[in-house]
């Protein structure tokens, strides 16, 4: 059975811990609240490029660019998002789950796939166990503008335009609400499932259909990739916001049952010590 002192000294740690992961919680629901409304803000700008993007490439003129053609698949890009950091319960977990299925089911060796990772955990995930990274990126910030991966999103678009991939995937945590997300993967080159999300609007080309999607569809694909990695942010806090307060009541209710042991195993010596006072004084008459 534990000492008194042994006791004591949890309660205190665990005391300490607690305020730790409290205040962890408290930065994560901060974080989690500029995160949300990123995520949000952003949501107009991708429904209007993926207006214009429709228009121009399901338009009545019709056009054709490699970026809207399926080809045969000889090898498959994975950008997967997650963080760089622990202590967010499942998070990393199960976007690192479902890309392991994913490609064990679809590929028979590594020279069929690569992997593009944002983020520490996912890219030491993959190195350990010998999956080819092309391209990483790490140490992101909380709330990441578009300038912080656009050297990354760029190469990668880049890559299908130049025959690296022939298909690409985006793997990361879509925000639901506070207590849920859901890992998500979207198909994100070729374009082949491409819809229009109203009435498609009618434009003037200058100089030509083909010439502006050779800009516009690199654009809209980096930006599925920056939309992704916010939603994936606001995921993250909120799945570390969540870890936190769980941590702090499992803290809450360990501190009260130690303090439970602790008032027991005094009152016991308490009790023992009265005993032996009363059989030494009774030893004594």
């Amino acid at each position: 059975m534990a000492s008194l002192r042994d006791i004591q000294t949890r309660i205190t740690s665990t005391k300490k811990t607690s305020q730790i992961t409290k205040a962890m919680e408290m930065v994560s629901a901060a974080k989690l609240n500029r995160a949300e409304q990123n995520a949000k803000s952003f949501v107009p700008y991708m429904e209007k490029i993926q207006e214009v993007v429709s228009s121009v490439a399901l338009g009545s003129r019709g056009a054709s660019h490699p970026m809207l053609t399926a080809r045969r698949v000889k090898k498959t890009g994975y950008i997967v998002i997650t963080s760089d950091r622990g202590l967010a319960g499942a998070y990393n977990s199960n976007i690192l789950r479902k890309v392991s299925q994913a490609i064990e089911e679809r590929h028979q060796s590594p020279d069929e796939y690569g992997v593009i990772a944002i983020g520490r955990v996912g890219r030491d995930f993959f190195v350990k166990r010998g999956i080819p990274v092309l391209l990483e990126i790490t140490g992101l910030a909380d709330q990441p503008a578009f300038a912080d991966i656009q050297g990354i999103a760029s190469q990668t678009v880049q890559m299908f335009a130049d025959g690296t991939f022939d298909e690409l995937y985006l793997y990361y945590n879509h925000f639901i609400n506070t207590i849920s997300q859901e890992v998500t993967e979207k198909k994100l080159l070729p374009l082949t499932d491409l819809q229009p999300s109203g009435k498609l609007v009618g434009y003037e080309f200058e100089p030509s259909q083909e010439e502006i999607l050779e800009v516009l569809l690199p654009q809209y694909a980096e930006s599925l990739i920056y939309g992704g990695l916010l939603d994936g942010k606001a995921s993250e806090h909120a799945a570390r916001m969540t870890a936190m307060k769980s941590a702090t009541d499992n803290a809450k209710d360990l501190i009260n049952n130690l303090t439970l042991s602790y008032n027991r195993a005094r009152q016991a010596a308490i009790t023992q010590e009265i005993t032996e006072i009363v059989g030494g004084a009774a030893a004594l008459e």
